[in-house]
């Protein structure tokens, strides 16, 4: 009995040690550390796998990375979301460079095997507005984004109409109002009446709330129907 029970210790300890390998912390490669965890053996081994960047929120700015897990994509896999590739979770002290993001995004592509043409950006209230940022300034390099309870800026918004963005904001928010999706919205569809960019209104959603996005497959379903087409 005593064999039985030290043999499901070790195995306990073993899964435990493969579980917390899954997610890889990098620092010092690139001007925000971010954590990482890789697609699935069977994924990785037969194609490039998509990426998707993950934008916090103020709350979890700072120089402690394991605050990054707290909520958004990488908190929903630990709940048992499933989401198929790449998921980068870069922390900053405040505010997002989209500069410093892509940074982070070519060194992904540089050392695993992820999709250049399939790269897509997400966030919530800071990394909402982030994520516009990120799409605004590169957007031919992101296949499409979905900003939560944040916003953008209109100098963006002619860049923004090249790339598939979805809106999404509650209507209880007391942080940042349901205007500030409205506002960058209607600056987009400005910009281009056909742009495909999309607010879905969440009716009595706080700013809080609304993390429950990234517990579903919704958003990584529709990011997954778009794709860059680079020429070689």
């Amino acid at each position: 009995m005593r064999k039985i029970y030290l043999s499901l210790c070790v195995l306990f300890l073993f899964l435990m040690k493969i579980n917390a390998q899954e997610i890889e912390a990098i620092k010092g490669e690139t001007a925000y550390p971010f954590l990482l965890k890789e697609a699935d053996a069977d994924d990785e081994a037969s194609e490039k796998q998509p990426v998707f960047v993950f934008l916090h929120g103020r709350s979890l700015s700072g120089t402690n990375l394991d605050r990054v897990k707290r909520y958004g994509v990488l908190y929903a896999i630990n709940k048992g979301q499933e989401v198929p590739g790449i998921i980068v979770a870069p922390q900053s002290r405040g505010g997002w460079d989209p500069d410093k993001v892509m940074e982070i995004v070519d060194y992904v592509i540089a050392h695993y095997n992820a999709d250049p043409d399939r790269i897509y950006v997400c966030g919530m209230s800071m990394g909402g507005y982030g994520t516009m940022d990120v799409a605004g300034k590169y957007p031919e390099r992101i296949a499409a984004a979905v900003a939560i309870c944040g916003g953008g800026s209109s100098q963006y918004a002619s860049n923004l109409t090249q790339v598939p963005i979805w809106l999404h904001h509650g209507t209880a928010d007391r942080a940042v109002p349901i205007s500030e999706s409205r506002k960058i919205m209607k600056a987009i569809k400005k910009a281009d009446p056909e742009a495909d960019v999309s607010l879905n209104v969440i009716k009595g959603g706080t700013h809080g709330s609304v993390e429950r996005l990234f517990h579903d497959d919704a958003i990584y379903d529709w990011m997954l129907k778009f794709k860059k087409k680079h020429k070689s």
